[in-house]
């Protein structure tokens, strides 16, 4: 190999431990206290298998530190508190659990899924969403609450 080449190659070497280095530094993050957010009413299983209570689902994948995602969290407790036994609403912060944005191809954030009772996704919607505009949509989807 010429010298040049050698160069080249040492170069996307660095690159490389560099990305990774990058990558696992930012998902080392604080420990995990095993407990959920306290904007979260979701365990990880419940994340991961909607559906699983038997009650049509609101899921949002968003982060604490978006401000759209913020302004979500009120309307995300009132729906719980208002729906309780007829509505599951989660939230999972997907810079704390990023395979969630990768498992449900979230492309930004927030993004709420309306899944059925029995997990089937329904809808899904990008940005701020109004309480009211939530819940004629699950009227739309044939979903009373």
């Amino acid at each position: 190999m010429k010298p040049k080449a050698w160069g080249k190659l040492a170069i996307l070497a660095i690159l490389v431990v560099a990305i990774v280095s990058a990558v696992t530094l930012r998902n080392s993050g604080a420990p995990s206290t095993g407990q959920p957010s306290a904007t979260s009413a979701t365990t990880e299983t419940a994340a991961e298998t909607p559906g699983a209570t038997g009650l049509p689902r609101l899921l949002e994948l968003g982060s604490d530190s978006c401000r759209p995602c913020q302004m979500m969290q009120p309307i995300l407790a009132e729906l719980r508190t208002e729906y309780p036994g007829k509505l599951q609403v989660d939230f999972i912060d997907v810079w704390k659990d990023e395979s969630a944005g990768q498992r449900y191809g979230v492309q930004a954030i927030p993004t709420q899924i309306f899944f059925d009772a029995k997990g089937k996704e329904l809808f899904r919607h990008v940005g701020f969403y109004p309480k009211e505009e939530i819940l004629a949509k699950f009227k739309e989807l044939g979903i009373l609450l």
